[in-house]
């Protein structure tokens, strides 16, 4: 597992949707499937997939899950790591990647966690720190995000990392 610094201010929809439908049909030539466990996100990856036809040959179904307790119970993501590292990290992330990829039985998965704002920022985690994570058979990263701008903003760009991340992973 890895973990990366990035900072992100502009980003364009139109390669997002481009790259949603380029994951889609390669997905789907392959046979392949791909889940979400959404939190700050709050359903917005899942949303981008189904916006495009085709999504039902590739996506059985995905998570929100926004509060901790539907984390652990969901997820599996264990109370400790809830505890000793809060629900916007990199533990918790990987554990949220690892439930949802078993309770979806999918071959990929992306998970998201953050403080999208404008409060529950803390100065070690400040408003637009977002953990993303991309889980394939071969590796699991998790990406340790910073991004700036509204509550809208930093959502949107999560999405589109999060979907960057995975044409990548996938050679798009």
């Amino acid at each position: 597992m890895s973990i990366r610094g990035y900072f992100r201010y502009n980003f364009p929809m139109e390669k997002t949707k481009s790259l949603t439908e380029k994951i889609i049909h390669k997905l789907a030539e392959e046979n392949k499937s791909v889940t979400f466990a959404e939190s700050c996100t709050g359903g917005r990856i899942a949303a981008a997939f189904t916006a495009i036809s085709g999504a039902s040959a590739v996506l059985n179904g995905s998570c929100v899950t926004y509060s901790n307790e539907i984390k652990h119970r969901w997820l599996g993501v264990e109370q400790e790591i809830l505890e000793k590292y809060g629900a916007v990290s990199e533990e918790c992330v990987s554990q949220m990647l690892e439930g949802i990829i078993k309770m979806a039985e999918a071959d990929y998965a992306l998970a998201v966690s953050g403080i999208a704002g404008p409060t529950g920022g803390t100065p070690l985690k400040p408003v637009g720190t977002v953990y993303i994570g991309v889980l394939t058979s071969e590796s699991k990263e998790v990406y340790h995000c910073l991004f700036k701008g509204n509550r809208e903003a930093i959502q949107q760009q999560s999405v589109a990392f999060a979907i960057e991340k995975l044409a990548s992973k996938l050679g798009i």
